[in-house]
């Protein structure tokens, strides 16, 4: 994740990772990637079943109706594992997490063995009542999926009404108090939708969104030839940062971040050297904390049947099932090749990304992307949209 508002608009300093020590298990969420001791924040899949169709689902979800592999006996097992092993955050994912009925459980669980427990939704199942649970159970976060306004959300989603049902999501969390917000996944479909995102950020005072570059994973795999151009990708990094500075600037600021291509760090810090020098030194030494991509390290996923993944979108690799041994033992085995490269991966990246100057504060972007695009995990991001003199190389 790059902080976009933390970065450029300054709501985040060096001080503040550092006071904290910069530990997992003390740092705030919102700091959590300037840790330096990177104990996997975990994403849950805990079930592929979903009330929508969306058409870039990475989890390639399925009807809402049937049963789950892992019990609530047994989430309960694997917290416990989680939670001993110094996991600091436990993200509930889908599928839809919400049509689990041991959700609300299952995060209380989380959150009284000390994680900090967030859930990804489409947002269409937040009534008010379960939106109290959530409260109650002491959620932190809930993060709902938008794809653009009322007909292009819609569209994306396969359900007529989605968006409306979303909408009301996210007032029902306000109401409670729980802290909400967007997450958006770019592509060529709805990139024309993102000014109305930040409206509906400013008109309905909801304090986060994350956009998100797109992975071809899953369902997403289809929208490869969807995704930008690197030209037009530096055209919506540009708008996010003047939208996010415009909202700053007028006393309205938001958490805005960019998610999936860790170019987006170098580019912010280019930017800030012609506008605010003194502010691009301190944004450098933050971006080297946050180390970049930490797919196998910094973050992990248990899929809806107990495979261990290096991140949520990278499903063609598996390290072990939790169902048959526990996650922080596959986590740290160093006989697993493709992980224990992962979490040294700059040693190991081909292409430009070998010889790129901000390797130490990229590590070599999205893995799942390269292999994807060149069958080749340790090839080049193809969604780099950094040029060869930008990054050193020509």
């Amino acid at each position: 994740m790059i902080g976009i508002s933390k970065l450029y608009c300054g709501q985040a300093e060096v001080s503040d990772a550092l006071r904290y020590g910069r530990e997992s298990g003390k740092l705030p969420s919102r700091l959590l990637q300037f840790s330096k001791d990177k104990k996997p924040v975990v994403v849950w899949n805990m079930t592929r079943r979903c009330n929508l169709r969306c058409v870039h689902c990475y989890a390639q979800a399925v009807d809402e109706n049937g049963a789950d592999a892992i019990t609530t006996a047994k989430a309960k097992e694997i917290i416990d594992d989680l939670a001993d092993y110094g996991v600091p955050v436990m993200l509930f994912s889908g599928g839809e997490p919400l049509v689990r009925r041991d959700l609300t459980e299952l995060a209380s669980y989380a959150t009284q063995k000390g994680m900090r427990a967030v859930i990804s939704t489409n947002g269409t199942l937040i009534s008010r009542e379960k939106a109290k649970e959530l409260k109650d159970v002491g959620l932190s976060y809930v993060g709902i999926s938008l794809d653009g306004l009322k007909e292009a959300h819609d569209r994306f989603r396969g359900v007529r009404g989605a968006f409306e049902k979303a909408l009301s999501g996210i007032e029902n969390c306000k109401a409670e108090g729980l802290k909400v917000g967007l997450r958006f996944t770019i592509n060529k479909r709805n990139v024309g939708e993102i000014p109305g995102i930040f409206q509906l950020l400013e008109d309905l005072e909801i304090p986060r969104a994350c956009f998100y570059h797109l992975v071809y994973s899953g369902r997403g795999s289809q929208l490869i030839n969807e995704d930008l151009n690197h030209r037009e990708t530096r055209q919506v990094v540009d708008l996010i940062m003047d939208k996010t500075r415009a909202l700053f600037e007028a006393g309205k600021p938001k958490e805005i971040l960019t998610v999936d291509n860790h170019a987006d760090g170098p580019y912010v810090w280019m930017r800030l050297k012609k506008e605010d020098p003194k502010r691009a030194e301190e944004v450098f030494e933050l971006l080297q904390f946050n180390e970049g991509n930490n797919s196998g390290r910094g973050i992990g996923c248990i899929s809806w049947d107990g495979q261990v993944h290096a991140d949520q979108f990278w499903r063609g690799h598996t390290f072990g099932n939790v169902l048959e041994r526990p996650f922080s033992q596959i986590w740290d085995d160093a006989d697993i090749e493709l992980l224990s490269k992962l979490k040294n991966k700059k040693e190991h990246v081909g292409g430009r990304c070998a010889k790129c100057r901000f390797l130490n504060i990229c590590a070599g972007n999205f893995r799942a992307r390269a292999e994807a695009w060149h069958g080749d995990e340790w090839a080049e991001d193809p969604a780099c949209y950094l040029t060869d003199e930008e990054i050193g190389i020509k």
